[in-house]
């Protein structure tokens, strides 16, 4: 089969497939389908995957499979390949990296490399002061240290996370994710000392930011006392919760209270972060400067790595010793970070975000001015949801919301599902992406909404 078309080339970032979205066979194709009966043979059942294919190629913004269909990838392997697939200054800083040396851990023998993205980091995140950063693998053992670091400065056990919230699969992150299936169920006991409490849900709840913030503050005064709280942690923007944006003047508010009882604030980026939400950062939307961030996802464009970024004084609070890890800020993942970051910076991928986000608003909000199923969509920049509920009742409809993602599927575009109620679809297109490779996965969609 053919992949490369030089004449249909990704606008910005991946290699030159052909932009086009191409079924010649039902997915799973034969070859796809060999391929994930090994998969089910080999591989442990708890390993999921939602698409029925088997990648070969990704770039611009399209994947292609083991069968030659091409699909319009509206998830960026869930909001890591922000820069594009196979960028050609991630891919040539990756292989030039692999060419000297893959591995001395950083805690042995020290490179560059891992300084260079922690100055980066320090420089990039929110806030006018001293910062320092530490390297790990995944966005779930970011958070992990974000909570051992501030313990470790306040003393404190206790940490607070907030109805919807997602943080990861590791025993401390599960217990702060809210949703049980297919998270937690069956996975406990969990590590104790997290409490979680109501945040901002506008669809929902009805209530203002400082409304929505006071509730919290009470249950956490009340329930919890601030004297015992180590930190705080919330998604600016919650991703598997839903993509709720929260109403203005409730992350303001938190962090005000933070402050003053001298309890960390953590705000986990790792999917909101590096341009996702046509910001560096979603914090800077919000006018906030958290005392942490946790980054991940889109750091790398798809090699594992992972951040903690934060205040100085906070994030020295941990022994020598403390943290680390054998692989964490490994020099490959660093110089695709560093790539990553360079592209971010100087390609122009802030206004492209802004420029995909407004493209997402107009398309969907044009279905839902038809189509009252669509009860709301929301988000910021190249990251935008539409939630599906009951037009007459304003139930969440999760069935309705499955069989439009399968129906997307079947025609070849990426969509991915989330949601506590599973009733959303969120859109998360790689910067590289054409407008017009964009239209037509959303032409998809309306398709696949309307026949649902």
């Amino acid at each position: 089969m053919t992949l490369i078309d030089e004449t249909t080339s990704a606008p910005t970032g991946g290699p030159a497939l052909a932009q086009v979205r191409r079924v010649t066979t039902p997915l799973p194709g034969p070859r796809s389908a060999e391929i994930l009966a090994r998969k089910s043979d080999a591989v442990a059942a708890g390993v999921a995957h939602s698409m029925p294919v088997s990648v070969v190629a990704a770039g611009g913004g399209v994947v292609v499979d083991a069968d030659g269909n091409s699909l319009i990838d509206l998830g960026s392997g869930i909001a890591v390949t922000t820069v594009g697939n196979a960028h050609p200054k991630v891919a040539a800083a990756v292989a030039a990296q692999a060419a000297q040396f893959t591995h001395t851990c950083f805690m042995v023998s020290p490179y560059e490399s891992y300084v260079e993205v922690a100055e980066a980091l320090n420089r990039l995140t929110p806030g006018d002061f001293a910062k320092k950063s530490a390297l790990f693998n995944s966005g779930a053992e970011a958070v992990e240290n974000a909570i051992k670091i501030a313990r470790k400065h306040t003393g404190r056990q206790a940490v607070v996370a907030f109805d919807h919230g997602y943080h990861g699969r590791t025993n401390l992150t599960m217990a702060l994710t809210a949703k049980s299936m297919p998270y937690k169920s069956g996975f406990g006991p969990f590590a104790p000392e997290v409490y979680r409490v109501p945040g901002s849900y506008p669809l929902r709840d009805g209530l203002t930011g400082p409304e929505a913030a006071a509730r919290a503050i009470t249950l956490i005064e009340k329930q919890i006392g601030a004297g015992n709280l180590a930190a705080v942690i919330i998604e600016p923007i919650q991703g598997e919760g839903g993509f709720i944006v929260p109403a203005d003047g409730f992350l303001d508010a938190i962090v005000e209270w933070s402050r003053a009882n001298d309890v960390v604030f953590i705000a986990d980026e790792v999917q909101t972060g590096f341009a996702r939400t046509g910001a560096m950062f979603a914090s800077e939307i919000f006018g906030i400067e958290p005392d942490l961030i946790t980054t991940a996802k889109g750091i790398a464009a798809g090699l594992p790595l992972a951040g903690v970024t934060g205040r100085a004084e906070i994030m020295d609070a941990a022994h020598a010793g403390g943290l680390g890890g054998t692989y964490g800020g490994n020099p490959i993942a660093c110089a695709a970070a560093l790539a990553a970051i360079d592209a971010f910076e100087n390609d122009g991928l802030i206004e492209r975000a802004r420029q995909i986000g407004e493209i997402l608003f107009a398309r969907l909000n044009d279905i839902r001015e038809n189509d009252p199923r669509i009860g709301e969509v929301r988000g910021h920049g190249a990251m935008v949801a539409a939630e599906f509920v009951n037009p007459e009742t304003g139930e969440p409809d999760a069935a309705l919301t499955a069989a439009v993602a399968k129906a997307c599927v079947a025609e070849g575009v990426i969509v991915l599902t989330c949601g506590t109620f599973g009733n959303v679809i969120r859109f998360l297109p790689p910067l590289s992406i054409g407008d017009d490779l964009l239209g037509e996965g959303l032409d998809v969609v309306a398709a696949a909404l309307a026949g649902a």
